[in-house]
């Protein structure tokens, strides 16, 4: 159940130019998407980041461009993750049964994605302080769909204490203060 750095996959979904600023909070989306890519790179969690269209909605948002490497960006036309072939090759290859997910829309994409993973037999935890929608009330029904379907709802700091899962990790101050901030 805990979510550890080994096991782990990280999985952000469609934070692009064109949905970001539609949606609700999206400085806390981008600000927490980023603490989480930061702490994947750093504790070598596996990174994908999926682009709805990009040709129409632009890619992803300028301030997560350059948290991962060019080849972790995979575009999509599916609204599930799950649905795309190119990313559910990427994730098999990665052979990491917990896949966190962030991202949006909450209501669509991320929840698409996330049942669908849960029905390929991933262990799916969707981080709720990474998670948008353009209505909060769209969001929260989202959240409550994947929650009670068997997706666990997390906040970003679990996911990056979990990853850590001890105070003296290497890793620990580094990580501790992309919390503070």
């Amino acid at each position: 159940m805990l979510m550890t750095a080994d096991q782990s996959s990280l999985l952000i979904v469609d934070v692009q130019e064109k949905l970001c600023p539609v949606m609700d909070d999206p400085r806390a989306v981008i600000h927490n998407c980023g603490r989480l890519m930061k702490g994947a790179a750093r504790l070598d969690v596996p990174v994908t980041v999926s682009e709805q269209y990009p040709k129409g909605l632009g890619p992803t948002m300028v301030d997560l461009r350059d948290l991962t490497a060019p080849e972790n960006f995979l575009e999509k036309t599916s609204f599930s993750c799950a649905g795309a072939p190119n990313i559910v090759e990427r994730l098999r290859g990665l052979d990491r049964p917990k896949v966190i997910v962030a991202g949006i829309e909450t209501h669509v994409c991320v929840c698409q994605t996330a049942l669908g993973l849960l029905q390929s037999g991933y262990e799916v935890f969707v981080v709720a302080d990474a998670c948008s929608s353009r209505h909060p009330r769209d969001r929260e029904a989202g959240l409550e769909r994947m929650q009670a379907s068997g997706v666990r709802i997390v906040p970003t700091e679990s996911v990056l204490f979990e990853w850590l899962g001890d105070a003296r990790h290497d890793a620990f101050r580094e990580i501790s203060q992309t919390l503070i901030k």
